[in-house]
């Protein structure tokens, strides 16, 4: 008997397979994203370090916040999933064209976006720990969990 991880890899099934989380994206694929996510785990930068030491532990605010979290086809730097907020550490190589179609289409599926920049992290992190809590305040209460497969519109609603 297949575990239910092993069953989501399997090469021969469909791309959506994967018990509803697949954003459309293979099994396969999915699990490449997580296999990422946990090597950038492994291995942080000096400034994911420094933020995830505020963030760990539910120190800020008493919110939990999980590291490199996939949300397909994307890796959160840190993602807070209780209030639907992703705190994105941005290096010298981020491109901000990209960051904000990225942020767009996260925001469609409820998610909102805190973005720091590696210069912050290492000069002002009190600053950047009072940036991310302001967050909570500003934005409204998480939208449900968006689901992959949503129904085409108005199907189950009364008429």
């Amino acid at each position: 008997m297949l575990a239910a991880q092993d069953t989501d890899r399997r090469l021969d099934s469909p791309p959506l397979q994967g018990r509803g989380r697949g954003w459309g994206l293979s099994a396969n694929a999915i699990a490449a994203l997580h296999d990422r996510a946990a090597d950038m785990r492994r291995n942080p930068t000096e400034p994911e370090k420094r933020v995830w030491r505020i963030l760990s532990s539910s120190q800020l605010s008493g919110r939990k916040f999980r590291r490199q979290a996939v949300l397909p086809p994307f890796i959160a730097d840190f993602l807070c999933p209780s209030e639907a907020l992703i705190v994105e550490v941005d290096g010298d190589t981020h491109d901000g064209a990209k960051d904000r179609l990225r942020d767009d289409l996260l925001l469609t599926r409820g998610y909102r976006t805190v973005r720091v920049t590696n210069f912050d992290v290492m000069t002002n992190i009190e600053g950047v720990a009072h940036a991310i809590a302001s967050a909570f305040n500003e934005g409204s209460a998480p939208a449900a969990s968006p689901h992959p497969n949503p129904s085409p519109e108005g199907e189950g609603l009364e008429r």
